[in-house]
């Protein structure tokens, strides 16, 4: 029996992003800032009549519904971090969190689309005046919100090779590119109560509230598809995995088997599988890949070559 510490051959599964608690705190604040534009701007547009202001208010409660969402993935994560049932750690917590958004979004823009076209064939007279004042004011608010959660783009960083690969967090960056769909659906909001306050053409307002719908449902899907390729551990990454073959591929060694996924913003796992006519240890193969940013948890397992390529072995003259 080992009496031994195992300190130095085990280690933590704290595979959060790598601004995590930062990007929880402007999260919060995007959210109340969002969600008090959300009740003034629905109450405005019930009181205006404008299908414009009240899609864009709905568009702005989905966000601030969506933005919740995620604050609380964040802050179940970070206090669950450390906790061993999840076996590959809280991570994922937040592409949870945009697959569930994104599926709200799909209901809302639904209804936002149902209440547009009932607008469209029965007009109801529109402020348009006040509705206008609101809508800039909700596209402060967005414009400010894409300030608070600015720099969540994908940023190539260096592995130490000549490959490079995204990192991101798809819950904050949904939040930043749902903030940019928000101030889109404001831009044409007021453009279509301008166009109908001068024109008197009353049909431009629930046709943006249509347009608006479908900019909500081109976020949703995108979410969707991005959040869920997380969840279900789809391998995105390429160069990486052409990394990995490279540096552990040498002298006969082959691999055999490579699984590569995410276990959270910026955080990579490995399983790989090599055959060799003569193996090292598995540490050895290990530390072949250190350097590589974003690989935080690596497996390797080691089989023997019984006899080198091209050799001819009994049972294959049977």
């Amino acid at each position: 029996m080992h009496s031994h510490s195992l300190d130095q051959w085990t280690h933590d599964h704290v595979f959060l992003g790598w601004e995590h608690a930062h990007n929880e705190r402007r999260t919060w604040f995007v959210v109340a800032l969002t969600a008090a534009m959300m009740v003034g701007e629905i109450a405005a547009g019930s009181i205006f009549g404008s299908m414009a202001l009240l899609a864009d208010g709905w568009h702005m409660a989905t966000h601030a519904a969506a933005l919740g969402i995620a604050g609380a993935a964040y802050l179940f994560a970070r206090q669950h971090v450390r906790n061993s049932r999840f076996a590959f750690g809280t991570g994922k917590f937040g592409d949870l969190a945009g697959f569930s958004s994104a599926i709200i979004l799909g209901l809302i823009t639904v209804q936002i689309a149902y209440e547009s076209a009932v607008r469209l064939v029965y007009p109801v007279p529109i402020a348009y005046a006040e509705a206008i004042a609101v809508a800039v004011l909700g596209l402060a608010v967005n414009l400010a919100s894409a300030w608070l959660l600015r720099d969540t783009h994908d940023h190539d960083h260096d592995h130490g090779h000549s490959h490079g690969h995204r990192h991101h967090d798809n819950n904050l960056r949904a939040a930043y590119v749902h903030v940019m769909a928000d101030a889109a659906t404001s831009v044409l909001a007021i453009a279509a109560l301008v166009t109908a306050m001068y024109s008197h053409w009353v049909w431009t307002d629930p046709a943006v509230g249509i347009i608006g719908s479908i900019v909500i449902a081109s976020w949703a899907f995108g979410l969707l598809r991005d959040s869920g390729a997380v969840l279900l551990d789809v391998s995105v990454d390429k160069k990486l995995e052409a990394v990995i073959r490279d540096r552990l591929e040498t002298k006969g060694d082959r691999v055999t088997d490579l699984h590569l996924w995410q276990v959270g913003p910026g955080h990579r796992a490995a399983v790989i599988s090599l055959v060799s006519g003569d193996p090292l240890p598995p540490a050895i193969y290990k530390r072949r890949l250190r350097g590589l940013r974003g690989l935080s948890h690596v497996t390797i397992e080691v089989d023997v070559c019984s006899h080198p390529p091209g050799a001819v072995h009994a049972d294959d003259l049977t």
